[in-house]
């Protein structure tokens, strides 16, 4: 922990330092202590709504007549305390501040907000979708009464309401938290939910006329504390503690937000952000969520081809190199590739005297975590050498290269350049296809290769903050279906070199010695949150993110 602007407060009895302005909450849980809460979350402002936060709060006394610090027998300092409990969210700490997170005022305090909520909550745990990640669930076991004085009826509230396409709300689990509501109008600029009715009969609602349904939804059902707001997607699909979790980064744009994806047996069953304060806060899009379902898509390319037939990736392999050899080479590739595949690709391309063409996809930004380049490691193929200067807009030039009789043999990585091409074009090339997904190119190709999405392979993209940052493999591959890395490593021995593109140490080892940005890095201690690289070099280069800047939070 840096000593840049600390102060100096007390916890619990003992010394802590911890950085100015911070709030209580923040404060304990530096040194490990937690103050439970339902409202609160660091990324959204503070509404105090909860009451579940209590803290005893004191700070140093002054004499009132000569403004000098009191101070006890032993000559420590006299600690004025508030006489009663003070919420922990909207206490912000100062120097010398007490604050004590456990005491019989504070128990009493959050046994009695226990005891409120959960007069009108159901006793649904056992079918609820939030149940094994419930704050509600988890703060009744440590700090509540665990009975309750209430005999009444419970009010009967809305269920299965459907805000929008992709979030549904069971409102008798609300604890009025407004959460959703917060962020919706201060986070997604979507000013949409809010509360109607008064006391017990107190409902969550959209406005009249409108609807859930902007990019940023399911972040609600992220942050809901309790069962109240689901993901109709997720909804009575899988029960959390059966799933795998795998640290992840979504591939939808260049902004590169921090996700984890959640499987189970070599199925992904739901995709959620994960916290990075440097590029997404703890936030993410409703499309960035939807990627894990091109696993299963109809068009997924499964198997090795030659001419159409299927064959082993050994055959496949050696019709390629016999291509490549022939000379006239070009390769075309695009921002999907990871930093190890576009370093294995750059070699290959020196290896075969290619020309390199790179594809650039650019849809429009929305400000917040998608950018206007809809590919992640655009960054990462320019350090990488892989390209000079950023990537084209169109084929045209790939087209006019074939026509022209330049190209003989044409590389082509996760892009559809095929409907561009006549299929007259094809007497006179051969197309070597990597891709994920069945298209014109890979039904023209004369050597197909299947790949792996993001989430079966381990690797690495450089975000549009020049951040590398890595992701880990979640589930297998289909069967049989190599990493592009271990295929483009086979390639390179056929040229005389090796790189064992299976182990990303192994490549690491090259990177780091060969790229002066990367000098000093192994694919291990890139770290969950990534690290900040040099882009200076490219500080010339006008990326699209230059002139559609974003303004969310974590991205500043």
């Amino acid at each position: 922990m840096s000593d840049t602007n600390l102060i100096t407060i007390n916890i619990d009895g003992a010394e802590a330092k911890v950085p100015a302005g911070i709030n209580a909450i923040e404060a304990a849980k530096r040194y490990g202590k937690e103050v439970p809460h339902y409202c609160y979350h660091p990324h959204l402002k503070v509404a105090g709504s909860c009451r579940m936060c209590f803290i005893e709060m004191g700070t140093p006394a002054k004499d009132p007549k000569t403004g000098e610090m009191m101070k006890n027998e032993d000559g420590s300092a006299k600690i004025a305390w508030a006489p009663r409990p003070v919420i922990g969210c909207a206490t912000n700490v100062s120097p010398g501040m007490h604050i004590r997170t456990k005491s019989s005022a504070i128990d009493n305090c959050r046994e009695s907000v226990m005891e409120f909520l959960l007069i009108n909550h159901p006793l649904d745990c056992p079918i609820c979708d939030k149940a094994g990640e419930c704050m509600l669930q988890e703060h009744a076991s440590g700090y509540g009464r665990g009975c309750s004085r209430f005999t009444e009826n419970k009010v009967v509230k809305p269920k299965r309401t459907v805000l929008g396409p992709r979030v549904m709300l069971d409102d008798e689990r609300c604890v009025l938290c407004s959460r959703c509501i917060r962020f919706t109008r201060d986070v997604a600029g979507e000013d949409v939910l809010g509360f109607v009715n008064r006391g017990s009969y107190n409902t969550l609602t959209c406005y009249p006329g409108r609807e859930l349904n902007h990019n940023y939804s399911l972040n609600v059902t992220d942050i809901c504390p309790v069962g109240a707001l689901t993901s109709r997607d997720f909804r009575f699909r899988m029960r959390v503690w059966f799933l795998k979790r795998t640290k992840s980064i979504c591939a939808e744009s260049s902004v590169g937000t921090n996700t984890e994806l959640w499987s189970r047996e070599g199925v992904i069953h739901r995709i959620t952000p994960r916290e990075n304060t440097a590029v997404n806060d703890s936030w993410m899009t409703d499309s960035g969520r939807e990627l894990y379902k091109q696993v299963d898509a109809p068009g997924r390319l499964k198997n090795y081809l030659l001419r159409g037939a299927h064959v082993s990736v050994e055959a496949a392999v050696e019709a390629a190199v016999a291509c490549l050899k022939a000379g006239h080479v070009a390769v075309v590739g695009n921002g999907g590739a990871t930093v190890e595949e576009a370093y294995l690709l750059k070699r290959l391309a020196d290896a075969t005297k290619a020309k390199t063409f790179y594809m650039a996809h650019l849809d429009e930004a929305d400000g917040l975590l998608l950018s206007e380049d809809r590919t992640p490691n655009v960054r990462g193929a320019l350090l990488a050498g892989l390209i000079k200067s950023l990537p084209e807009t169109s084929a045209d030039s790939v087209v006019g290269a074939v026509y022209s009789g330049e190209v003989k043999t044409l590389v082509v990585f996760n892009e559809d350049i095929g409907s561009k091409l006549d299929k007259s074009a094809l007497d006179n090339i051969n197309i070597i296809y990597f891709g994920d997904q069945w298209n014109a190119t890979a039904e023209m190709a004369t050597i197909a290769f299947p790949t792996t999405l993001v989430f079966e392979k381990s690797g690495s993209f450089v975000n549009y903050q020049f951040r590398l940052q890595r992701f880990t493999e979640a589930i297998p591959a289909p069967a049989g279906v190599l990493h592009m890395s271990d295929v483009l490593s086979r390639l390179l021995g056929a040229f005389g070199l090796f790189v064992d593109g299976h182990s990303m140490a192994a490549v690491w080892k090259h990177l780091a010695e060969e790229i002066p940005q990367f000098s000093g890095i192994r694919f291990e201690s890139i770290g969950d949150l990534g690290v900040p690289v040099d882009g200076s070099a490219f500080s010339g280069l006008d990326f699209p993110e230059k002139s559609k800047g974003l303004h969310f939070p974590g991205t500043k």
